[in-house]
């Protein structure tokens, strides 16, 4: 039995799927692609050779259409030392190695190249985690695995570190998008690629019922104005650097030339003299 969290060949059907459709819903990527052009421009360095982990290539055309395309697979084609900017969108939340996918991008990074990630957060999907749960357990007293789990700030942040990635950031945003009701919001992650691909997912087709049940749930918990219901996305955004001598380094303790005290224009109280 896999003790994969992902079933990576029902990943790559729901990819296929959302590309054969005539109007796949890639609003999400579109909007990353577009953040992170202009992080990219805030940057002040020019690059010559990057790389797209993506599976919807065609979005990148319009911010770096000179990009070599890497498909989201476990092992990346990647070559050793070979790009200056390295752009991991949308795919780290269902990797089943996201430490793995991080070290694969340094290693492919020349000295001092940049990888940059984006990657749905722990608080995606959250209101339709809990509609779907509660109608279950109502129904089925029990929980079938729905909702993939995604990975929040700070521990995904910390991946960067491990993966020695240098000068490590990690930031997020929050959307906060609404749909008619939840058949609408379904039908938009099948457009996105982004249906259940987990391992332990029911292999049968779930009931009408359930899903009327936690259709009712979500609307009595989650609604937004008209009758709509709100579906909350979260971007996680990674920025690490391949370690380079050229980099900025921290002082050793102790190398410091110049006293905290004088640096704030003020006088500096020996320990133990401070009176209250």
């Amino acid at each position: 039995m896999s003790t994969d969290l992902f079933d990576i060949c029902a990943l790559a059907k729901n990819r296929a799927r959302a590309r054969r459709m005539q109007e796949p819903a890639l609003f999400l990527h579109e909007l990353v692609a577009e953040q992170i052009s202009e992080r990219l421009n805030e940057v002040n360095r020019t690059f010559t050779n990057p790389a797209i982990v993506s599976a919807f290539p065609e979005i990148w055309q319009k911010y770096l259409p000179d990009a070599k395309i890497i498909a989201e697979d476990e092992v990346l084609a990647l070559q050793p030392d070979c790009h200056d900017l390295i752009v991991h969108a949308l795919s780290l939340h269902c990797s089943n190695d996201p430490l793995g996918q991080m070290i694969q991008c340094r290693r492919a990074l020349k000295p001092d190249g940049l990888f940059l990630a984006a990657t749905f957060g722990g608080q995606s999907l959250f209101e339709l985690r809990a509609s779907l749960a509660e109608a279950e357990s109502q129904l089925a007293g029990g929980l079938r695995p729905r909702v993939a789990p995604m990975a929040e700030l700070r521990e995904i942040g910390g991946l960067l570190m491990r993966a020695d990635l240098a000068l490590p950031v990690a930031d997020s945003d929050s959307l906060s998008v609404t749909y008619q009701d939840l058949t609408a919001l379904m039908r938009d992650l099948r457009a996105m690629g982004e249906v259940n691909a987990m391992t332990a997912r029911a292999k049968k087709f779930t009931s009408r019922r359930l899903f009327a049940r936690a259709a009712e749930i979500y609307q009595q918990n989650f609604a937004a104005a008209d009758d709509r219901i709100n579906a909350t996305f979260e971007v996680i955004y990674l920025t690490g650097w391949s370690p380079s001598d050229t980099q900025p380094k921290p002082l050793r303790p102790g190398s410091a030339t110049m006293k905290l005290a004088d640096a704030l224009n003020t006088v500096e109280v020996p320990a133990g003299k401070i009176e209250l």
